[in-house]
């Protein structure tokens, strides 16, 4: 039998290209922030009636 191994480099941080992803983790960020700010404000205004939305019928 032979074995083998496989050995591979990660990103060295000297490549433009490595921090390419970098601006769409911010706006990924972003948009959840402002996504919980909705649902923030959804809930002061009427958390009663967001529950529900949620609640399952027959009672499960």
């Amino acid at each position: 039998m032979t074995n083998s191994q496989v050995f591979a480099s990660g990103p060295t941080g000297n490549d433009p290209e490595d921090t390419e992803g970098a601006g769409q983790v911010h706006a990924q960020t972003s948009s959840i922030d402002s996504l919980l700010d909705e649902i923030d404000s959804v809930l002061e205004t009427n958390a009663q009636a967001f529950v529900q939305g949620f609640v399952q019928k027959g009672g499960q």
